[in-house]
């Protein structure tokens, strides 16, 4: 069976976006793959960072793929920190990884911005980690929006790199699974910008552990225009389209079918047929996750027993990686 790996960082609350982009494809592919889900914390201590918010966060994006319909007992389930492979095998890529294969990588320079001189290590040599992630439990399949796409690539071009520089045939090419209307989803105020769990407005994005009353609140906020139907056209109707695809992707169907549906609706009753449609798909997200939070044994339980999987995976494909690589083992 092919192999899925992808993760998300614990740096703050799940939002809509990540609902949408992964973790709702993250459930469809829990029955036909087999699935390793990861809550990367290693990754998330790259930029400034306060320990304590670190676990809780870490708990709440557990809390947030159960809630969102993950079964532990059909996937793995862990944070990053706990397998020792990530960090070993992060440095032994690191040291097949050209510089300038890492200068191109857009992220570091987005993130870094001005202060790319007070950037650290880490930051900078992520996406080699990343690979060591994926590549590490041999996976064929990956999950990501078009954010991570350039990372997944690199991965790839890293996995090619060890098997040209031994002389075998070992790390698989992942290859990426970008699937869905929304593998962009765009900020509720404003539909040029990514919808991001750093934007200083709450009424940006819906947190996946809002409840009924907040959900239906912020789509009602939603900014708009001032065209009268439905109609998708991202550059024009930023913010109209956005909401189409919300529509699309919360329902299964596609833009146009949203489009064709509503083709003799003003957008006022098109966004509160979606008001009505996020409060049922989202609000028992968040009743879950509320649930789960007040159980933290059970979270700890669920990432302890997805680490000890993990590591049965992973360490064993570690210690051939450490053979080829001609490390001695005494």
């Amino acid at each position: 069976m092919n192999r899925v790996f992808s993760g998300i960082q614990p740096t703050g609350s799940l939002h809509l976006g990540n609902y949408l982009g992964a973790l709702k494809r993250f459930v469809e592919m829990q029955d036909d793959y087999e699935c390793i889900y990861c809550i990367v914390d290693l990754h998330a201590i790259t930029m400034p960072y306060d320990p304590a918010e670190l676990r809780a966060n870490t708990r709440e994006v557990t809390a947030g793929f159960l809630a969102s319909g993950l079964d532990p007992e059909r996937c793995v389930i862990f944070n990053q920190s706990q397998c020792p492979m990530h960090p070993r095998l992060g440095w032994m890529l690191s040291c097949l990884t050209p510089l300038g294969w890492l200068n191109r990588m857009t992220q570091f320079k987005e993130k870094a911005g001005k202060k790319r001189e007070q950037a650290s290590l880490g930051l900078y040599g992520y996406p080699v980690l990343q690979a060591a992630d994926i590549i590490g439990y041999h996976a064929t399949h990956v999950p990501v929006g078009e954010d991570q796409k350039q990372h997944l690539e690199l991965s790839r071009d890293i996995a090619g790199a060890f098997n040209r520089q031994f002389g075998v045939d070992f790390f698989p090419l992942p290859e990426p699974v970008i699937t869905g209307e929304a593998t962009r989803v765009m900020s509720l105020r404003d539909g040029t910008k990514k919808m991001s769990k750093s934007d200083e407005s709450d009424y940006s994005r819906i947190n996946l552990n809002d409840d009924r009353d907040t959900i239906a609140l912020k789509f009602r906020k939603a900014r708009t225009d001032s065209e009268p139907g439905v109609t998708y056209d991202a550059e024009n109707r930023p913010e109209a389209s956005n909401l189409i695809t919300i529509y699309a992707a919360l329902a299964d169907t596609s833009r146009q079918a949203v489009v064709d549906d509503y083709a003799s609706a003003q957008f006022s009753d098109f966004k509160k047929a979606l008001t009505e449609l996020a409060v049922e798909k989202l609000g028992p997200v968040g009743e879950e996750m509320k649930r789960l939070m007040a159980d933290p044994g059970y979270v700890d339980g669920v990432l302890k027993d997805g680490a000890e999987r993990a590591r049965a995976i992973a360490m064993p494909i570690q210690d051939e990686v450490e053979e080829i690589m001609g490390f001695l083992k005494a």
